[in-house]
């Protein structure tokens, strides 16, 4: 099985941690890297110089934002199975690719499967803990997500139903998954594992009017793809984040961290 995975990076010289993370996987199968550069002007460009010789293409070119980025990386891809790792985040073991094939392997109507992420700080301490769960569609009407850094997908899926929309500048990615999941069905596997490890922060919470826009945005996607009842989304997830805190995971699971339970990008 050949895996793909797309890198978007713009002006982000952590993008060398990110491949780094990526050439150290340990899993027999066949891997394409394909990185997607904005146009960075510092030294991202010298720094993915370094890795020319092992990445499939190195794409460096203005685009229209990071999702307009992973479109490309797609449309570039030939592996059976996509991922996506930002520049600023890393696979969180040597194995992830190992699990992620396999599960492909062994589930044969599952056309994406994702699993959990945790935040770490540039000390590399967890200080959030994501833990996605298995999915169903009230908990996306509460305002449940899959972590879209740990998201793989089975190339001919994007070829039958699209990828990232450009009108949702902010949460193309939430509306990706939702237009997949609930829209199309298609079938999803859940990894009980952890599969990234990402900085804190996101274009979607950047700031509070970000917070905002993305919550306009997600009740689009759901108008837009024909869904029901998207617009009591913003309003019911307050209410599943209260539930989530009182029953999040123990902090002795990662000792010296704190730990937000079932936590959201957005």
């Amino acid at each position: 099985m050949k895996i793909s995975i797309v890198i978007p990076v713009f002006n982000d010289i952590r993008v060398s941690r990110a491949l780094e993370s990526l050439l150290s996987q340990q899993h027999g199968h066949e891997l394409e890297i394909v990185v997607v550069d904005a146009g960075s002007t510092d030294g991202t460009v010298a720094a993915l110089e370094h890795y020319r010789n092992r990445v499939y293409t190195i794409i460096s070119e203005p685009d229209r934002g990071i999702y307009d980025g992973m479109n490309k990386g797609i449309r570039q891809a030939t592996g059976e199975i996509i991922g996506i790792l930002n520049a600023d985040d890393q696979y969180s073991d040597p194995f992830v690719i190992r699990d992620v094939t396999a599960a492909f392997e062994m589930n044969a109507s599952a056309d994406a499967c994702y699993g959990d992420l945790i935040y770490t700080n540039p000390d590399g301490k967890v200080v959030r803990y994501w833990k996605a769960g298995d999915g169903s569609k009230i908990k996306w009407h509460l305002g449940w997500m899959p972590p879209h850094t740990t998201f793989f997908v089975r190339r001919r899926v994007y070829e039958s139903y699209g990828g990232f929309d450009l009108r949702y500048p902010i949460a193309a990615d939430y509306e990706l998954m939702l237009r997949l999941m609930l829209k199309h069905r298609i079938g999803v596997k859940y990894l009980s594992r952890i599969i990234t490890n990402m900085a804190p922060g996101g274009v979607s919470n950047r700031s509070p009017a970000d917070v905002v826009r993305a919550n306009i945005d997600a009740m689009r996607a759901w108008k837009n793809n024909g869904l029901r009842w998207g617009l009591l989304v913003p309003f019911l997830k307050p209410a599943r984040k209260i539930a989530q805190y009182a029953s999040r995971p123990s902090v002795e699971e990662f000792p010296g961290s704190v730990l937000l339970g079932d936590e959201e990008l957005r």
